[in-house]
């Protein structure tokens, strides 16, 4: 008895305040699996988890809160503060990050998934295995307004966030496909529809082995 094929695999990406959660939650409302990278990435730290012990390891017990778990929020500051130290911890959670996306991958009984990874660009090609890459994609002014808006937050302090992300640039280089999201939350039903039936058409192209399932980049205005 042949192996299941792979599900297709979408990996979506943005910048903060781009709207990729809104896009998410569009997918899973049609049904759609929906891997976050973010959920990953605390689940691997987990107390009981190697991940911890090694942080721990290389950054010392301070990096632990009262209540044994990581204290994401002191260790976040540490590694802003350096580069290398920033290296180390990837080092460490990085890669147990994209074993917990594959196993999720793995288990999927739909048809396509969606993966949910903000550092996508960060971490390429380390995720090249993924069919299709979806970058929702904002104005620089509009991310900046809406992340002020968000987060309470003044135009200097949303600048530095900004500036500490990858270039836009660098993620539309990425992209086979790029939702313009400058426009209001609900115009992202059409865009997310249209991929939507797209993304069912590549998928049983690659169940029946068709290298067309990979071709063509789409982008949609709002």
């Amino acid at each position: 008895m042949s192996a299941k094929p792979a599900p297709f695999v979408v990996a979506l990406t943005g910048g903060v305040a781009s709207g990729k959660s809104a896009v998410a939650r569009r997918f899973e409302a049609l049904g759609v699996a929906v891997h976050d990278a973010d959920v990953a990435a605390r689940e691997v730290v987990a107390p009981g988890q190697p991940a911890l012990a090694e942080i721990l390891a290389a950054f010392g017990d301070e990096a632990l809160a009262a209540d044994g778990t990581l204290d994401r929020r002191r260790l976040r500051q540490r590694v802003f503060a350096s580069a290398a130290a920033r290296r180390k911890l990837e080092a460490i959670v990085h890669p147990r990050v994209q074993e917990w996306l594959r196993a999720r991958v793995a288990a999927e009984r739909g048809p396509y998934c969606v993966l949910a990874i903000p550092l996508l660009v960060e971490t390429w090609p380390a995720y090249g295995w993924v069919d299709r890459r979806l970058v929702v994609d904002v104005p620089e002014a509009a991310q900046r307004e809406r992340l002020m808006r968000r987060d309470g937050i003044d135009a200097q302090q949303a600048g530095r966030m900004l500036a500490a992300q990858v270039g836009r640039g660098s993620r539309l280089a990425l992209a086979d496909d790029v939702i313009d999201n400058g426009g209001p939350e609900d115009a992202l039903d059409a865009a997310v529809a249209a991929l939507h039936a797209d993304y069912l058409r590549r998928a049983a192209l690659k169940q029946a082995g068709d290298p067309t399932a990979h071709a063509v980049r789409n982008r949609f205005r709002l």
